[in-house]
């Protein structure tokens, strides 16, 4: 039996997980539709199916499978022993049977920490239970630290480290997302690369055997690219060392959960799915209130505000200002100030004075806010709406909402915007550009330069109040 070793602090493992120099990938397969193939490829070339953002990890990546020569043009050895250099992660992808053999061999070689992939732990309970609890005392002897089992693997976007069977990878940005569900991590990537939701890494954690959610929102609490914490989770089974983690890092940086397993049904499907310990959702709302984290009802919900957070600077004050061109919009958005807790300013005389002088309002624009420009609104009109609001000291922040008539200019209202985040770069703006394929292009050139649009005027104000603090 090896000696005892000291176990590897989980912040310096998770430095080796996200930052490697070298990676093996240990039942490494050529064919196709297997997930050693998967997790090969996406090392190798950055991933399975292509994307914009795909780009081969710049590290070392070792192949290990006794049956090949060489995989994708990697050379094959038949044990991690056989790597004559050291390596920092070993990615299992094996049956669940010889894991223990497997990762006594990466205990042996050094390894410092472990991504496995194969299931059958846990989550089937029983004798997957007793082997998961052996994998984890194996790691321990050996000092190495666990991500998984029953895991889809690590995204990491600026360092080019796709160490999952994902099937892309998203831009690169500012949010992280750590979920319980490889599907769902899976799914945020494809959702990342059409809306262009930006990630600085995507961590799926599987049964968390060892390494957990509070490791992994600790890790993310010291990342200089992580401007803001997503997470999935159907339960904690060490609940008091989440929120002790949570209650220091929210004050750095927000940090948002959607929960799965709040109803008897999801609970149930909770423990089968990761052998996680749902718990109560009122016991768990509270807790997760106290340490400042913001749950979320809504996946969409989840990478909208996130994406907020993260390309958007805070209101110095609750007190915004609303654009619009159709009042119909206007009276809704109003109406979800009101529910989200959002201050709509009162414009003061000096304002509107200052927009009638502007010689482009229509007689009958409705002189307070939400400013309505009228229906017939061409850019020059909100052009003025949009920059005599902001230079208003008592206005913190902006929504602009755009509804397609036959006179709107898409692409040049956002071209606006753009030139007033530019101006006023310490107060967020919001787009709701509403429609489709007339609005397309507005839509585009928004998103491209990190303004958040959205297509419902509800979405937007949500994220206004989350800027303003009072979500």
């Amino acid at each position: 039996m090896a000696k005892q070793r000291k176990q590897l602090d989980a912040v310096k493992a998770l430095n080796a997980v996200f930052n490697p120099r070298s990676v093996a990938v240990i039942g490494a397969s050529a064919d196709p539709k297997s997930v050693g193939f998967g997790v090969l490829k996406s090392l190798a070339e950055g991933c399975v199916f292509d994307s914009p953002y795909c780009k081969p990890f710049l590290g070392k990546v070792y192949a290990v499978n006794p049956n090949h020569a060489e995989i994708l043009g990697i050379k094959c050895v038949a044990s991690v022993k056989q790597v004559e250099s050291p390596i920092d992660v070993a990615v299992l992808c094996i049956p669940a049977r010889i894991v223990l053999q497997v990762a006594r061999e990466c205990g042996e070689k050094g390894v410092k920490a472990l991504i496995v992939i194969t299931a059958g732990f846990s989550e089937i309970g029983g004798e997957g239970a007793k082997l998961q609890q052996a994998l984890l005392d194996l790691c321990g002897e050996f000092g190495m630290r666990m991500i998984g089992p029953n895991c889809l693997g690590v995204v990491r976007t600026s360092h080019n480290l796709n160490a999952s069977f994902a099937l892309s990878v998203p831009p690169a940005g500012g949010v992280a997302f750590i979920s319980q569900s490889g599907a769902l991590a899976d799914s945020a990537i494809d959702w990342g690369i059409q809306e262009r939701y930006a990630f600085s890494f995507l961590a799926s954690i599987g049964n968390s055997a060892d390494l957990d959610a509070a490791d992994f929102v600790e890790w993310a609490g010291n990342d200089d690219e992580t401007k803001v914490i997503t997470l999935y989770l159907e339960g904690l089974a060490r609940g008091r060392k989440f929120m002790e983690v949570a209650r220091r890092v929210s004050k750095k940086k927000p940090i948002l959960v959607i929960k799965a397993g709040k109803s008897n049904a999801g609970t149930a499907a909770a423990g089968s799915h990761t052998g996680s310990l749902a718990g109560d959702f009122k016991v768990f709302r509270g807790a997760m209130k106290q340490c400042g984290v913001f749950l979320v009802e809504s996946i969409e919900e989840l990478f909208d505000l996130a994406k907020t957070l993260a390309e958007q600077p805070r209101a110095k004050a609750n007190s915004i200002g609303i654009v619009t061109n159709s009042g119909g919009p206007a009276v809704l958005a109003a109406d979800y100030c009101d529910e989200f807790g959002v201050n709509l300013a009162k414009l003061d005389e000096k304002t509107i004075a200052l927009l009638d002088a502007s010689g482009v309002m229509h007689p009958a624009y409705s002189r307070k806010n939400p400013l309505d420009l009228v229906g017939d609104a061409l850019p020059p009109r909100y052009r003025a709406g949009i920059f005599t609001l902001l230079e208003q000291e008592y206005i913190s922040g902006l929504i602009v909402i755009q509804v397609v008539t036959t006179m709107t200019d898409s692409k040049a209202n956002a071209q606006i915007i753009l030139e007033a985040r530019k101006k006023f770069p310490d107060k967020p703006i919001l787009a709701v550009f509403m429609g489709g394929k007339f609005s397309a292009e507005g839509v585009k050139l928004l998103l491209k330069h990190g303004v958040p649009e959205f297509n419902d005027p509800r979405k937007a104000v949500q994220s206004m109040a989350a800027l303003c603090g009072v979500l």
